[in-house]
């Protein structure tokens, strides 16, 4: 199934292919003042629509993860980083997805204060 998500203003958007099945919830420092809940899909599924000169990135601790937001409203609505196997995935925001409710996926929660 193809997504279309985008950032608050509408500044970026972007578009992934995928089955969301299951979503994560993170306790990591970032993540669990952000709020936001997470569905991985392979980087090369993800197409950013607009807004590449409007985003800015932000990366902390091992610095793997290239936190993405766009510069005007705050709103990270994705995010890069690998898996355990090195493959480039897309770390999506699923509260930024057009016309999904977020209520009707499992949610896991991660220990990412851990990691």
């Amino acid at each position: 199934m193809q997504y279309r998500g985008s950032c608050h203003c509408g500044k970026v958007a972007f578009e992934v292919e995928g089955e969301i099945s299951e979503a994560y919830s993170c306790n990591c420092s970032l993540c669990s003042r952000r709020g936001s809940l997470l569905w991985f899909a392979p980087r090369k599924d993800f197409k950013l629509l607009r807004g590449d000169a409007d985003l800015t990135t932000y990366q902390f601790n091992k610095h793997v993860i290239e936190h993405r937001f766009c510069r005007h409203c705050g709103i990270q609505s994705f995010a890069w980083g690998k898996d355990p196997r090195g493959n480039e995935m897309a770390a999506i925001n699923i509260r930024c997805l057009e016309d999904f409710d977020v209520d009707r996926v499992a949610v896991t929660r991660i220990n990412g204060k851990d990691f």
